[in-house]
């Protein structure tokens, strides 16, 4: 499982020119689930993200985490995070998680994300969507499950 985190002043998903989520002060989350991935890693990357201290205290430097902050989380899925483009100029598509797969372990990684006390919002698993957001920072962090 990838989720992409960015840290951001206000973020926001729409499908179909209607806003589904929106927050401020908190997180962007991009879910790549794929095939190999089970609850476990929904549950280490949710633990890590939630004690992830790269919110800036009065100092600037990088000591607070989204609990500190009281921040907000965003989780829109991206299976392209799954891609495998290492060969040609198309990127495959093989290592993603079945839809029905993929699905059930953004809502699992959402509800464990929620079950910490966190406001989460989310876009809609498998739709066109557009997501708009201000960077703070810019701070981004790719977190890949399987490098434990």
């Amino acid at each position: 499982m990838i989720a992409v985190l960015q840290r951001v002043s206000r973020a926001k998903v729409s499908a179909k020119n209607e806003t589904i989520g929106e927050i401020r002060n908190g997180l962007l989350i991009l879910l790549g689930v794929s095939k190999e991935d089970s609850e476990s890693d929904a549950i280490f990357l949710a633990d890590k993200i939630a004690g992830f201290r790269i919110f800036q205290d009065r100092n600037e430097n990088m000591n607070l985490s989204i609990a500190d902050v009281n921040g907000s989380i965003l989780v829109v899925s991206q299976f392209t995070l799954c891609a495998d483009w290492r060969k040609g100029r198309r990127p495959s598509f093989t290592k993603a998680a079945h839809p029905d797969d993929g699905n059930r372990l953004y809502k699992y990684f959402i509800e464990q994300l929620s079950s910490k006390g966190f406001h989460v919002e989310t876009g809609s698993f498998g739709a066109m969507m557009d997501v708009e957001l201000v960077n703070q920072g810019p701070v981004t962090f790719v977190l890949d499950s399987r490098e434990k």
